[in-house]
């Protein structure tokens, strides 16, 4: 038996029959030992990719293909990394489940069709950021806010190469949560120098953005 029910496995095939353009690639890194969430993000893939010829998935051992590990830059499992016609830095580490499982059909739905929902101030702006930003967005699956979060630093990471943006399931990366004090979720942490607390007005996520980009004061 699958993880998904009949009913959603019904509804999703159509809904991504006519949302899908161009092929997604999802890339899942497991571990065979010490993973609790592996085998379920795995097979959360295998399932997306069951119900439509275009997501291709490729599963790496994070271990043991220690070259494809560096290449995507993943350093914790399970991680999912999103790609479509564009090379781009979208990722999930943690298993997708509860609300960030609407998360993972928008990003393959933004991701195959080359476009987003961000506006063209946002695009305007994200467009001139030539140094690198790190995104990381602390949620949980009973988060009812987190995927509007995750979803905005996604699509950011998606419209700039320049800009990795991760989801971090907070419950599976325990020491990630207590080394940046997620007392609540989403948490975002921009270049360990920002963190936003709550769901960001895209303006003001795209504000901070900026201020992370910029050179810290210097004084004499």
């Amino acid at each position: 038996m699958g993880i998904l029910s009949e009913e959603q496995r019904t509804r999703l095939r159509t809904e991504l029959a006519q949302n899908l353009t161009n092929p997604v690639t999802l890339t899942v890194f497991t571990q065979e030992f010490e993973c609790n969430y592996c085998k379920e993000t795995r097979e959360i893939v295998q399932e997306l990719a069951s119900l439509n010829d275009k997501i291709r998935v490729q599963v790496f051992d994070f271990q043991k293909d220690e070259e494809r590990s560096a290449e995507y830059g993943i350093d914790k499992v399970p991680a999912i990394v999103i790609q479509g016609t564009r090379k781009t830095q979208a990722k999930f580490y943690g298993v997708p489940g509860g609300y960030e499982f609407s998360t993972l059909l928008s990003d393959i739905v933004q991701a195959s069709n080359n476009e987003n929902e961000l506006s063209p101030a946002t695009r305007k702006t994200l467009s001139a950021i030539r140094v690198p930003v790190h995104i990381q967005v602390f949620v949980t699956p009973t988060c009812p806010y987190c995927p509007g979060m995750v979803s905005l630093a996604h699509q950011f990471a998606m419209e700039n190469e320049n800009i990795k943006a991760d989801m971090i399931e907070a419950n599976e990366f325990p020491q990630l949560a207590i080394k940046y004090n997620v007392m609540g979720v989403p948490k975002t942490v921009i270049n360990e120098s920002i963190e936003l607390l709550g769901m960001q007005p895209e303006e003001e996520f795209v504000r901070q953005i900026e201020a992370a980009t910029k050179p810290s004061p210097t004084y004499a």
